[in-house]
């Protein structure tokens, strides 16, 4: 190829990325001027111009110009989220400060300061400040919630941030792609959830789900095709005479049909264990009407329900009114269970246009139907409580980072219950809270005094959980105060740091205390406090650190005596097996020594986007810790632990996702390579009808046709019916598979699911 015709090509290609660029940019435009916003186009014009000069030259993994990039979450916020300029501005700008030379001084003198917090942000702390067994992933989720409480903004368009990074992960190595997902899944996608946002909360799920378990998620959606046809069928027919009532009862409205998605479906079936087949509620029907009167959008919703009521049987427990108490995302709506000609029971989601609307873009859609310009208003008491929350367990954060990261789940992303105070006034909870978490949300002073309570007017104890509709009184004393054994109920962040907060502050007290009684003590006769005086009476006492030996003298767990002068002194030779019993003898030890399995130490030389083989060879040079069990064939990850070991995950292992969440850079890809050749355990339980030769017929199946080795089988029986556990030695998940499909079809054996 000659010269001129390189560069005539390389001219064109120039040309059409230039366009590419320019054709996404007017996109942006045309989205935002379709806006109820005020038109700043001029600052958005110019924030993109400063982006795509700031980023000249720089490319993503997948070849194309980085601009794509801000320019994509950007249109995110403005079309999918119905942000403002200053949303789009600060999208534009978010990873200027952190991947080239400009400051967040350089962006606040050019696009002021409200852009600037935001960018600010958004910005990852850079730098090894964190040390090798911190979790950068936590200091900067920490950042973002801190700025977030001040500008709700930060974390809206960090999720259309990380909504584009999921649509584009495919070019992402495996490690990253399941660090970049586990994290999406644990944090983002329940995030996004908590802002109402619940069309981006499903695609997050769905796309986390698609690159952490590709076989489930081709398999689910292959299924959802199939069935596609039976589904529009039963739509169709169950509508019709939905349809004859809205028009008789003068509604304008839109019917639709609501597919479940992937992640949910699997997330079901894991949960309940049970087949695609067995899931019934994967069709719902959603009603979307017009309200006669804008002020009276709950009584058109009920006057809806009578009329539906009237053509189905309702189901009479599963009615959920989340209009007159919108849920603590701002989701109204209400959902009805109706049984339907062909007997299945569909759900029916009955809201205005308004409602819809808060029901997909949450908080966003809030300010759409405020009156005034602000894009931000600040009487959304839910919003703010929740922000409130936020800066509660940012004055208090947890330590360790997997403890910060479920503090801030446990509380923030659960769903809630209503409960009364002797009032009447409605407090919104986590489900699950006890009367414990209750006291804490009214007031510190109230929790930490809590002696009891009246739920319905009987006395419980503070352990009591409670539910939905419960009117909940305090009782309280002076002379009560906090006890260790509470952190084991409390369930809300609020409640657990706070109880923690006054166990530390009481820890520290008797740690002084117990320093002075030490100090005195030691002067009495003649001595000092030296290290080598407390690491003898830490052993003497079985204290692993000299803190420890403070507070169990301040709590006077401990009493000085004679004894601690005898040790001080060296009177009395102390053995030191009576103080480590667990010590195993010489031989014993020697022996277990040679057999133990030597682990891989991980080296720095090692590529980590690259895929580990686990192998019969290799096996026993890695860690498979006691909380997910994997055998072969089961998706799976590594996970460099502080030792530099290898521990092998599941990649739905609940510890895995914490994992992934505070220490993703530390997640290899991992594969197996088996050839059948080593047997693993695996436990199957199952339920049914007792009836004469069912054992036989399990037995039958597993041993006779399967020829698979049977460990044990426990089966009890009450009242007609059986409940069993089966331990087999299987060669990996595709076995087990087998075994299930097959006790399947055994009459009377209603129930079976694999456990770990």
């Amino acid at each position: 190829m000659d010269e001129t015709k390189r560069q005539n090509i390389e001219q064109e290609g120039i040309a059409a990325e230039e366009k590419m660029v320019n054709d996404a940019f007017q996109a942006l435009i045309d989205s935002y001027l379709a806006s109820r916003h005020r038109k700043k186009v001029d600052i958005i014009t110019k924030a993109f111009n400063f982006a795509r000069q700031a980023h000249k030259g720089v490319r993503r993994l997948s070849g194309e110009p980085y601009i794509m990039h801000p320019l994509a979450v950007a249109q995110i916020a403005s079309k999918e989220m119905g942000l403002g300029s200053t949303s789009i501005c600060s999208a534009l700008l978010h990873d200027v400060v952190e991947d080239t030379d400009y400051t967040i001084e350089d962006i606040e003198n050019i696009f002021g300061k409200k852009i600037a917090q935001i960018v600010d942000g958004l910005t990852k702390i850079s730098g090894g400040i964190f040390g090798e067994q911190a979790s950068a992933q936590a200091e900067n989720f920490k950042k973002l919630l801190l700025t977030m409480s001040e500008d709700i903004r930060v974390i809206l368009i960090k999720i259309c941030d990380r909504l584009h990074n999921m649509r584009t992960l495919q070019s992402q190595p495996k490690n990253k792609q399941y660090k970049i997902a586990g994290e999406t899944l644990y944090i983002y996608a329940p995030l996004a959830n908590r802002l109402g946002l619940n069309k981006i909360k499903s695609e997050l799920e769905d796309l986390s789900f698609k690159y952490e378990h590709p076989e489930e998620y081709n398999s689910i959606k292959k299924k959802l095709a199939l069935t596609q046809e039976s589904r529009d069928e039963l739509f169709e027919k169950f509508t019709v005479p939905i349809r004859e009532t809205l028009d008789s009862m003068g509604f304008k409205y839109e019917l639709k049909a609501r597919v479940k998605a992937p992640y949910s479906i699997w997330a079901k079936m894991q949960n309940k264990h049970v087949t695609f087949e067995e899931i019934y509620d994967i069709l719902a029907v959603r009603i979307i009407f017009t309200p006669k009167d804008p002020n009276n959008e709950i009584r058109d919703c009920f006057n809806i329900y009578v009329a539906l009521s009237q053509i189905y049987k309702s189901h009479p427990d599963r009615l959920r009114d989340w209009t007159s108490h919108p849920k603590a995302n701002g989701y109204q709506a209400l959902h009805v269970t109706l049984m339907s000609k062909q007997g299945r029971w569909i759900e029916v989601q009955i809201r205005s246009e308004r409602m819809d609307d808060i029901a997909e873009q949450g908080f966003a859609a809030h300010w759409k139907y405020k009156d005034g310009n602000s894009e931000i208003q600040e009487d959304e008491s839910e919003l703010n409580d929740w922000l409130s929350t936020i800066k509660e367990i940012l004055d208090d954060p947890q330590p360790d980072a997997m403890d910060f990261l479920d503090a801030i789940k446990l509380n923030l992303f659960a769903s809630e219950i209503f409960v009364f105070t002797p009032k009447g006034e409605i407090k919104t909870l986590p489900a699950g809270c006890t009367c414990l978490d209750f006291a804490f949300q009214i007031h510190t002073f109230l929790g930490s005094h809590c002696i009891g309570a009246k739920v319905n007017h009987k006395l419980v104890p503070l352990s009591h959980k409670l539910k939905s509709g419960d009117q909940v009184e305090i009782l309280t004393s002076a002379s009560q105060h906090v006890q260790p054994s509470w952190i084991n109920f409390a369930s809300t962040a609020k409640a657990k740091s706070k109880i923690q907060s006054i166990l530390r502050r009481d820890a520290r007290e008797a740690q002084k205390n117990g320093e002075e009684i030490l100090r005195t003590f030691l002067q009495q006769n003649n001595l000092e406090i030296t290290t080598s005086a407390l690491d003898k009476l830490c052993e003497l006492h079985g204290k692993p650190k000299h803190e420890d030996l403070y507070f169990a003298i301040g709590k006077k767990s401990i009493i000085l005596g004679n004894k601690d002068l005898d040790e001080l002194f060296n009177k009395k030779a102390t053995s030191w097996r009576r103080y480590v019993p667990f010590l195993t003898s010489d031989k014993k030890k020697e022996k277990e020594q040679r057999h133990a399995p030597e682990h891989i130490v991980v080296s720095k030389d090692l590529n980590r986007k690259m895929p580990i083989f686990i192998t019969e060879e290799n096996i026993s040079q890695y860690i498979f810790p006691q909380c997910c069990h994997p055998i072969p064939d089961d998706d799976i990850l590594g996970y460099i632990n502080n030792h530099k070991h290898i521990e092998i995950h599941k990649r739905a292992c609940p510890v895995a996702a914490k994992l992934k969440s505070s220490y993703g850079n530390r997640i290899l890809d991992a594969q197996w390579q088996m050839h059948h050749q080593l047997l693993f355990d695996a436990t199957i339980q199952i339920r049914g009808i007792d009836r004469m030769g069912m054992l036989h017929d399990l037995a039958d199946v597993i041993s006779g046709q399967l020829n698979v080795n049977m460990r044990k089988i426990t089966i009890s029986s009450n009242d007609g019916i059986f409940d069993g556990i089966i331990e087999l030695r299987v060669y990996d998940r595709k076995d087990v598979q087998v075994i299930m499909d097959k006790l399947k079809k055994i009459k009377d054996l209603k129930e079976i699911q694999h456990i770990v």
